[in-house]
């Protein structure tokens, strides 16, 4: 048995230093994660984007989750996003019919991510929105948003929370319309353009 003497600071060794965690690539990530429109529905759009940081670099490592409501506007009910086989507790992945509102990816090595999921209907007063939640390195506290649908400008302009922002900070949550039923929405953590973040208390 060694014996350091830790009278003297000089006799002290330094602990190493290792990054910060959390590490989300093991166990959270499941195949289909972004697949959250059941197979063939007429209402599925596909949303994606980046994830990127301050200095403007994408984040290869970052998780996005998103949820939102049916065309209806109403809040799914329905249990089994991840199925798992009774056996021997695999990935059986969804169903393909029922629709949970809910989904995970992971951004790929670039910093992209994408779900496929219904345009969600109005609930209230807000216009039609998707609820997005991002984890990656560097934060301790994940982080919220909305990611907005354009078309239906109305809407948009009588949504509270969009009200209350300036045009400039409006556009970050206003996902850009693309060919084919698809949208752009990028992410961004800090800096310029930073991304809307809400806080629930």
């Amino acid at each position: 048995m060694t014996k350091i003497d830790t009278s003297s600071p000089e006799s002290v060794l330094p602990t190493p230093s290792h990054t910060v965690g959390p590490f989300y690539g093991y166990a959270l990530p499941f195949p289909g994660g972004g697949d959250i429109a059941p197979v063939g529905h007429p209402d599925t759009v596909t949303v994606r984007g980046y994830v990127y940081d301050g200095a403007g670099n994408p984040v290869p490592d970052a998780f996005v989750e998103v949820w939102g409501a049916g065309p209806d506007g109403a809040i799914p009910r329905v249990d089994g996003s991840i199925r798992r086989d009774p056996a021997n507790g695999g990935y059986l992945g969804r169903n393909g019919v029922e629709f949970t509102g809910w989904g995970r990816v992971q951004t790929d090595a670039n910093g992209h991510w994408y779900v496929r999921t219904l345009r969600p209907g109005a609930r209230g007063a807000a216009a039609p929105y998707l609820s997005l939640c991002v984890f990656a390195r560097g934060l301790l506290v994940h982080l919220f948003t909305r990611i907005y649908l354009p078309g239906d400008d109305a809407a948009l302009a009588a949504d509270p929370l969009l009200s209350e922002l300036a045009p400039a900070r409006r556009d970050t949550l206003v996902a850009r319309e693309e060919p084919g039923g698809t949208y752009r929405f990028d992410i961004r953590l800090q800096g310029e353009g930073e991304t809307v973040f809400l806080e629930y208390t």
